[in-house]
């Protein structure tokens, strides 16, 4: 996820091992634009939410998103999901 003042956050959900999605990077300037190019290359989608991105750049390193973020991150994850069935509906 990134905004226009130049942050980045990524996430991670593995539901076996956390109760909500984590923090696994975050930064502005210089590292929230190697957080985009990383994720680019590695063909991670990418979310611009300038709302979502201030509250998530506030977090600490490997903390789970707080509850008041449950809903936004859920509809993003859902998305990625949709398109990841989509994808290899496609290949199919």
């Amino acid at each position: 996820m990134s905004n226009k003042t130049n942050k980045a956050t990524a996430l991670k959900y593995d539901p076996d091992k956390n109760l909500a999605p984590q923090i696994v990077a975050s930064g502005d300037g210089y590292i929230a634009d190697e957080i985009i190019k990383i994720a680019e290359h590695e063909g991670v989608f990418i979310h611009k939410d300038p709302k979502l991105i201030n509250t998530l750049s506030k977090l600490n390193l490997y903390q789970e998103i707080p509850e008041e973020l449950y809903q936004g991150v859920a509809e993003i994850l859902a998305f990625i999901h949709k398109l990841e069935t989509q994808s290899s509906l496609s290949e199919e």
